[in-house]
C-alpha cells in the first residue's frame, strides 16, 4: 500500500466513524441520561444546555467527519489542508486533556478522548508527512532544481 493510499484510508475510516455522530444529535434526551448512567457519569444534568451541548458537539463531530472523507477525495489537491488538521487535531486533542480534566471528567474518561485524538493527530500528521515525502508537489521539485527566479535571469 502507499503512503497516499494509507492516508486516504486513514481518513475514510474517520471521517466515516465521525459521521456516526449525527445519530446522537438527534438521538432522544432520554437515551443521553441512560448511556451517561451506564458510562457512571451520574448525574446528567436533565436541561436544555446541556442536550444543547451535547447535539451541537454532536453535530460539529459529524461535519469534521464529512470535511476528512471530502480530504480523502484529491490528496494532491488538499495536502496542505490535511496538515493543518493534522496540526489542529494534535492541538485540539492536547487542549481535550485539559479540558476534561478540569471538568471532574474520570480519568479513562480523560485519557480515552483526549488521548485518543491527541494520538489520531500525531498519527494523521505522520502519515501526511510520509506521503508528502514520496509525491512532492511540483513547486517543490522545481525549486530544488532551478533555483529561484532571480537565478534564472
Amino acid at each position: 500500500m502507499t503512503p497516499d493510499q494509507r492516508l486516504k484510508w486513514f481518513l475514510r475510516v474517520i471521517g466515516m466513524s465521525a459521521l456516526l455522530a449525527f445519530a446522537a444529535a438527534i438521538m432522544p434526551e432520554k437515551w443521553m441520561i441512560e448511556i451517561a448512567q451506564e458510562l457512571g457519569i451520574n448525574p446528567f444534568p436533565n436541561s436544555p444546555l446541556t442536550f444543547y451541548l451535547a447535539r451541537n458537539l454532536s453535530l460539529l463531530y459529524g461535519f469534521v467527519g464529512a470535511l476528512l472523507c471530502i480530504l480523502s477525495t484529491d490528496l494532491p489537491r488538499y495536502r496542505d489542508l490535511i496538515r493543518w488538521a493534522a496540526l489542529g487535531t494534535i492541538a485540539f486533542g492536547l487542549l481535550q486533556l485539559v479540558v476534561d480534566a478540569m471538568s471532574g471528567l474520570p480519568g479513562w474518561w480523560t485519557i480515552g478522548e483526549g488521548g485518543s485524538t491527541l494520538a489520531g493527530g500525531l498519527f494523521l500528521r505522520w502519515l501526511e508527512r510520509t506521503a508528502r515525502a514520496a509525491n512532492p508537489s511540483p513547486s517543490q521539485a522545481d525549486s530544488s532544481v532551478t533555483g529561484s527566479d532571480e537565478t534564472l535571469r
